[in-house]
């Protein structure tokens, strides 16, 4: 058995091959069905609601991870016949890492947000909602009714871009500067996939910050079940449903999406910290091979958004329906 200090990492023909291909079709699919979003969001819808500021946000962050994914697939091509030195391994990775995790988690930020923004949708609709104490005033009255705010949406995403840049830029700068060194010939080593004390702690925060987004999915999800229960004796109910249809679609969504990209990510990240140290430089490439997957795993969830959006929002689907209808009548009066 080798020891793990000096273990020399061998890809597989999932890293090496596969994971490019990946990496490149998730690329030009999320290149062009996010960049189709945005010009939808930007200039086809008049009247913005904070869903559609939050979505905005988004739609950049996976216009940045789809970005990073060519740097990544060149990587996992290249990375194993690259020196360290070169400088195309220092650029790919230092870009790579950085724009990946940064999306990341400004896109969990702003799920987590949407997630709230649809519970406050359904807050404000005043069916028999008696307030009544000073806990629900604050709550219902004056917290939630932000969160519908355009204005209030635009600052909160400024907020979360700046704080996130600011955490994570420099513990970036310092894994690649400081705690990747270089000792091993090749881009693809050790150092660079395991890291070392600060990043390892910066990454089992990120892992718990992943586990409160989804906390706060599924308590918007349940406390809006629960408050669905309550009302079913409204009289009004039957013009509504449609409503509480929608935003309940909108958050059982979003809690699916967390847990097939993300859960997988954060629950064998502190795993991978744990187990690293063992001797057995076979288990370190498994290992290493796992959690690769798993962050592409994380990051297709980008790519795959604007069919959500298609799924989800009305007034995307029309304004897309409506752009392809003129464009096929305008090719008919052509023809």
């Amino acid at each position: 058995m080798n020891n793990s200090s000096t273990c020399i990492l061998q890809p597989s023909q999932i890293s090496s091959t596969a994971l490019p291909i990946i990496y490149t079709l998730l690329c030009i699919i999320g290149l062009f069905g996010n960049s189709l979003s945005q010009w939808v969001f930007l200039t086809k819808i008049g009247k913005k609601t904070s869903t559609h500021i939050y979505l905005t946000h988004l739609v950049t962050a996976n216009l940045i991870v789809c970005s990073a994914m060519p740097f990544m697939g060149f990587y996992f091509w290249k990375g194993f016949h690259w020196n360290y030195s070169n400088t195309a391994c220092k650029v790919v990775n230092f870009l790579g890492t950085l724009s990946m995790h940064v999306s990341m988690f400004v896109s969990l930020f702003i799920l987590s947000w949407i997630a709230i923004s649809r519970y406050a949708t359904l807050m404000k609709k005043e069916c028999v909602l008696d307030i009544t104490s000073c806990y629900e005033k604050i709550f219902y009255g004056h917290l939630l009714k932000r969160f519908r705010q355009p204005n209030f949406a635009r600052k909160v995403c400024v907020y979360i871009w700046g704080v996130v840049i600011g955490l994570i830029m420099p513990v970036i700068i310092y894994y690649s500067v400081v705690e990747v060194k270089g000792d091993n010939d090749k881009c693809y080593n050790q150092e660079l996939e395991v890291g070392h004390t600060l990043s390892q702690i910066a990454g089992l925060i990120g892992t718990t910050f992943i586990g409160f987004s989804f906390l706060v999915v599924l308590t918007s999800y349940y406390s809006f079940v629960s408050h669905l229960r309550k009302i079913r004796t409204c009289t009004s109910i039957l013009e509504k449903d449609l409503t509480y249809h929608s935003v309940k679609r909108h958050l059982l969504v979003i809690q699916i999406l967390l847990i097939v990209c993300f859960l997988p990510y954060s629950i064998f990240k502190p795993i991978f910290y744990s187990l690293h140290h063992s001797n057995d430089c076979e288990q370190l490439n498994y290992l290493v091979e796992i959690k690769n997957i798993l962050t592409c795993l994380a990051s297709a969830r980008s790519s795959t958004d604007p069919i959500i959006f298609l799924l989800l929002d009305k007034t995307f689907k029309k304004t897309l329906h409506n752009l392809i209808k003129c464009d096929s009548s305008h090719v008919q009066s052509n023809d």
